[in-house]
């Protein structure tokens, strides 16, 4: 139960200084200039190395020399261009060519993915409250998307695509590192992907002029490599040592709720109400999940209790039988 509570707690805080982090980056693209590719080639080469230092210092050499096995790279590469790289770039084009609050929203469509895929890997059609969350992730965002226009969008093109592409990289980024986290430090996994990640971005790092620098840049920079990428997906990967990825895609409502929280005060983000309802369609999924879940254990829980109180009535008449006889 405490793991579990720890799970819960790093998985809300990840998602919170995630959700935050893209406020900070829509400032920069905005107000700066700043390319989405070279801020996630930086990200990922800064914050990857200190992250790596730390788990070197941090971890047994026995784990760290067992880590850097052939089979352990094979899934860190995996990971990382499947997983790491893919849910850091899209993420923040989505931002660029959009906003924060409507990229994390998109993004948050991530668990629906999670729940398609595994009903194509088990041959079996989603449970029906899997549908129905897919259904309604589907209208939230038409409304989200068109603010109730069906004939225009309210969002550039590129925007919703990048937003959704967020979506899938975050399922295949929740999915793709369980097997390495259950067996290695999750600092090591995260550092290991972002420094081999960042440096496939060190070409347009090095060849891109040297974008503006000011006191308010570089806040913006250092929130975004330190607390929305090191300690936000540390966080994020040490929840899914202790709680399942399911539950920690719902958990991410979190990363939305607060990047529209920061920009409607930081920013002045003004959203319609149909924007708003389908931002909450999109979110409702979460809740319309984790009810699920509870109904689902609850069941398993009575389920048990009722075959442990047969058992114990049978071994009870079993044995009033054997005394009969004798």
């Amino acid at each position: 139960m405490k793991n579990s509570k720890e799970g819960i707690f790093f998985a809300i805080l990840g998602t919170m200084l995630w959700g935050i982090s893209g406020n900070f980056a829509q400032y920069l693209f905005t107000r700066y200039q700043y390319s989405a590719f070279w801020v996630v080639g930086v990200r990922l080469i800064v914050a990857g190395f200190i992250i790596l230092v730390w788990s070197y210092i941090a971890v047994s050499r026995k784990e760290w020399r067992r880590f850097w096995h052939k089979e352990n790279i094979m899934q860190v590469l995996a990971f990382t261009f499947l997983g790491m790289v893919p849910s850091q770039l899209t993420y923040f084009c989505a931002i660029e060519w959009g906003n924060a609050s409507t990229a994390t929203v998109l993004q948050f469509m991530g668990p629906l993915f999670i729940i398609i895929y595994l009903a194509l890997r088990s041959r079996q059609l989603p449970r029906r409250v899997d549908i129905i969350s897919i259904i309604i992730a589907i209208v939230g965002t038409v409304l989200l998307v068109t603010n109730g226009n069906l004939a225009s969008l309210s969002l550039a093109p590129l925007a919703l695509f990048w937003g959704i592409m967020a979506g899938v990289s975050q399922a295949s980024y929740t999915l793709l590192p369980r097997k390495l986290l259950q067996e290695f430090d999750a600092r090591l996994v995260t550092g290991a992907a972002m420094v081999v990640g960042g440096l496939t971005f060190l070409p347009i790092v090095i060849t891109q002029p040297m974008p503006q620098i000011t006191p308010m840049s570089l806040l913006s920079l250092g929130y975004i490599i330190i607390f929305g990428t090191m300690f936000a997906y540390l966080f994020y990967l040490k929840s899914l040592q202790t709680i399942s990825p399911a539950t920690t895609g719902m958990l991410s409502a979190f990363e939305p709720l607060t990047a529209t929280f920061v920009a409607m005060i930081w920013m002045q983000l003004q959203m319609s109400p149909i924007e708003i309802l389908g931002a909450v369609l999109i979110l409702s999924t979460a809740f319309i999940q984790a009810l699920s879940l509870q109904t689902q254990s609850m069941n398993q829980k009575i389920n048990y209790q009722v075959t442990k109180t047969e058992h114990k009535f049978s071994l009870q008449r079993k044995m009033k039988g054997e005394l009969k006889n004798e």
